[in-house]
């Protein structure tokens, strides 16, 4: 979204965006915006506002210009760059300046002077979290130990303030093209945010309920007749919680999120009513709009139904294992609709899925259609269900595996589970590796060749390698570990010992030394000393 003050919307018959798309000079605008921001990388962020200014001049309304400038800031990397960490300057120099007693110019060098002293004189000062500028004012070598100046010590007082840092860098996600677009998706959003209720339809209505779900918001599905038949009569109502007893703004954010998926959709219509400013207004878009979204999408955090759901994807994306958790994976026909599971476990090296289904709640009256439904299922199915239902027989009577919990999914029970299909599947995967692997290199990570060879690492292991030898978690040439010998000897620090492993494509030093016949002597946590086995 924009700030609120950009918003550009026409309220005549209704309130409606003034989209960038719909201006034949707003792609030269976004391309001299792109252009300013570019010139302007190592330059202070005042000089990037001057500039920018220099263009709201020329331009029709202002602030399109700012909101192109607003969204372009984002990919901007500022940085303060100072001889001296100001809050640091700052603070032994108003010491000094109480010792002086400020009043003149000329007292105010004598107390920068002062300061300059007493930093050369600290241990371990210097730039820390700062850059020095090649032009700084100081006296010294060329190392970054230079005596501190007055100068500089007065330039860095304030370098921290925000229109003195630096633009170091800039990396725009969008092009001119590209920005507009997000301009006009970002206008709409900013739209919605005064929204009180939202009524929308897609030709995608899975992935719209979905993300209304997701987004913690309320709503219903309504039946309204229409002539589309690709958005279909279905209209999901979406509100906030209590909106039943007052206007509320609060999920003007969630409203927002919502029109992104909306829009990415393809075809899709909404109609929203708007406060603005304590007047309803109709606000209506739909995908004839130029309100889309561009081909870069940024991150944005996962919504679940539950806790339980929450903490168990958390758990389980910690895991180092061979399967993929995807959320809300497909849409899955069953007797009398569809269903949506919760996530998918894909495997890495099949195309092949495990359907996964949480169950925290089930009232006794819905519990006969849901068994209809999973009977229906025609897919691999992993079904938690709560302990305190008292249903997983049902469930299992539906040929469908079940894992019990009580306040939390165990990680173990679904391993388990997943396990019977990884054990049929990594044989499968593995029955076209032959029984010797050759890899060319002189030093390859298991990992590696298993990735290469599109199989879990156990199939590898199981290999014969007649030109390598396993070191660890790594196959390595005689003639290589031959060298490594010569390279390494008795009485060598264990760190540069690893040094030498790791420039030969070896990581894991502990395994390569005991290969090579070596042990470590430890001095405490401070290190450690090679020396050979007796």
């Amino acid at each position: 979204m924009l700030k609120k003050d950009l918003l550009r919307v026409d309220r005549r018959g209704g309130y409606r965006p003034q989209f960038a798309g719909e201006d034949a000079g707003a792609l030269d605008l976004a391309r001299r915006v792109v252009g300013v921001f570019q010139g302007a990388v190592g330059k202070p962020r005042a000089d990037l506002d001057v500039a920018v200014e220099a263009v709201e001049r020329d331009a029709a309304d202002y602030k399109l210009v700012r909101g192109l400038a607003d969204l372009l800031e984002r990919d901007a990397v500022f940085e303060t760059r100072a001889p001296v960490p100001p809050e640091r300057a700052r603070e032994v120099a108003f010491e000094c300046a109480g010792e002086v007693g400020v009043v003149t110019r000329g007292q105010r060098r004598e107390a920068l002077a002062r300061a300059a002293e007493r930093l050369n004189a600290l241990p371990g000062r210097g730039t820390a979290d700062t850059d020095t500028d090649a032009d700084t004012d100081t006296n010294g070598d060329e190392d970054g130990n230079a005596d501190l100046t007055a100068a500089a010590v007065g330039e860095s007082l304030y370098a921290d303030l925000p229109e003195r840092q630096v633009l170091v860098a800039f990396d725009p996600r969008w092009d001119p093209e590209a920005l507009l677009r997000q301009y006009d998706l970002s206008l709409a959003q900013t739209a919605l945010f005064d929204a009180v209720e939202v009524r929308a339809r897609s030709a995608d209505p899975k992935r719209l309920v979905s993300a209304v779900k997701r987004l913690g918001l309320m709503y219903e599905l309504v039946d309204e007749p229409t002539d589309d038949p690709d958005l279909g009569d279905r209209v999901a109502v979406v509100t906030g919680p209590d909106a039943l007893f007052r206007r509320t703004r609060r999920y003007g954010t969630a409203f927002a999120r919502l029109l992104r998926t909306l829009a990415a959709t393809g075809r899709w219509e909404l109609t929203a009513t708007v406060d603005d400013r304590g007047t309803e207004r109709t606000l209506s878009l739909s995908n004839a709009d130029p309100v889309a979204v561009p081909g870069t999408d940024p991150v944005v955090d996962v919504g679940y139904d539950s806790g339980v759901e929450r903490e168990f994807a958390t758990r389980f994306e910690a895991l180092d294992l061979d399967w993929r958790l995807v959320r809300e994976p497909d849409l899955l026909p069953v007797a009398g609709g569809a269903m949506v599971p919760d996530f998918a476990f894909e495997y890495e090296h099949a195309d092949f899925r495990v359907y996964f289904e949480i169950v925290g709640f089930w009232t006794p009256s819905y519990v006969e259609s849901k068994l209809a439904k999973l009977k229906a299922v025609d897919a691999e199915l992993l079904v938690a269900v709560d302990r305190s239902l008292g249903v997983g027989e049902a469930v299992e009577a539906a040929d469908h595996r079940v894992v019990r919990y009580d306040d939390r999914v165990r990680l173990k029970d679904v391993r388990d589970a997943l396990r019977v299909h990884e054990e049929r599947l990594a044989a499968e995967s593995a029955a076209d590796l032959p029984d010797e692997l050759r890899p060319t290199e002189d030093a390859v990570a298991v990992e590696t060749l298993a990735e290469r060879h599109g199989v879990p690492e156990s199939a590898v292991e199981d290999r014969e390698f007649p030109e390598h030898r396993l070191v660890g978690r790594t196959l390595a040439r005689p003639a290589l570990l031959e060298r490594l010998d010569e390279a390494i000897e008795p009485g060598q620090d264990l760190a540069d010992a690893a040094s030498v492993a790791a420039d030969h494509g070896i990581d894991d030093a502990a395994s390569l030394l005991s290969a090579l016949g070596y042990r470590v002597e430890w001095s405490g946590l401070s290190g450690g000393t090679v020396r050979r086995r007796e």
